[in-house]
């Protein structure tokens, strides 16, 4: 876990990101995708919740799969109802995402729908809160939700 600092959470999880995924050997577009959600989803938490600001990459035998961002909102409902709708339609215009949910609708494109939100537990204060996560590009099973 990575603590994300207010004002710079987006690029501090970008660089954990590229230097994890690099580590483990994946392919610079992978990296690439990994990074553009994870940033898309730290300024989401900067611009929509509280902090304090987790980054949490979790591997399975080693091999980075999925990651999540964490807030102090604990109440997951609103990004649920937009990864719900994301999920369920096929096209989907711009203009119902026009003021909120486009990072949203990044990360389930880019991680190919493998986007999920679920509460949980802030590692820092232990309070309640929401993670954000998806499934990392790896050569390993996906997270199934």
């Amino acid at each position: 876990m990575k603590v994300l600092a207010p004002g710079s959470a987006s690029r501090r999880a970008r660089a954990v990101v590229r230097e994890v995924l690099g580590d483990a050997g994946l392919p610079i577009d992978d990296i690439d995708s990994a990074e553009l959600i994870v940033a898309e989803l730290a300024a989401n938490a900067e611009r929509h919740a509280r902090p304090p600001y987790e980054l949490r990459i979790h591997s399975l035998d080693g091999i980075p799969t999925w990651c999540e961002i964490v807030d102090s909102d604990p109440d997951p409902h609103e990004v649920g109802i937009i990864l719900n709708l994301l999920r369920s339609v096929t096209e989907i215009g711009l203009p119902l995402l026009a003021e909120n949910g486009r990072g949203l609708l990044l990360a389930h494109r880019l991680s190919r729908g493998y986007c999920h939100v679920r509460p949980t537990t802030v590692g820092t204060t232990g309070t309640t809160g929401k993670a954000v996560a998806f499934a990392l590009p790896s050569p390993g099973p996906r997270r199934t939700w």
